[in-house]
């Protein structure tokens, strides 16, 4: 994807967010984003959508066998995490007056940090 007309998201790595489609579904529990693929439009996060991975033995790995790890998944699957509504939010980005942009949970009010 070019970087000229790059999108920007609203999710950034280290944010709690809620799994709102999919096998792991769960619009309760927050998790926690471990990264955020940008030029695909997909995160990646704490504890969803594990995939099994056939390794061959090698030096540091010297059985192989099968790996579990988080695999991606669309950044349209999550929402925000608010803490104070306990539940998944859309968010708005409003400059402060220190002319930083802030995420701004559009349900509450309250600054998502």
């Amino acid at each position: 994807m070019k970087t000229r007309f790059r999108p920007k998201y609203n999710i950034k790595k280290g944010d709690s967010v809620v799994i709102i489609a999919g096998n792991d579904k769960d619009l309760e529990k927050p998790r926690t984003v471990r990264r955020v693929l940008t030029s695909e439009g997909k995160v990646v996060v704490e504890g969803v959508n594990f995939v099994s991975r056939h390794t061959k033995p090698s030096a540091q790995n010297t059985k192989g066998g099968i790996i579990k790890k988080e695999a991606a998944i669309h950044i349209s699957n999550v929402k925000l995490w608010d803490a104070r509504e306990k539940s998944g939010v859309k968010v708005k980005r409003v400059r402060s007056e220190e002319g930083k942009t802030v995420r701004i949970s559009k349900k509450s009010g309250e600054v998502i940090k």
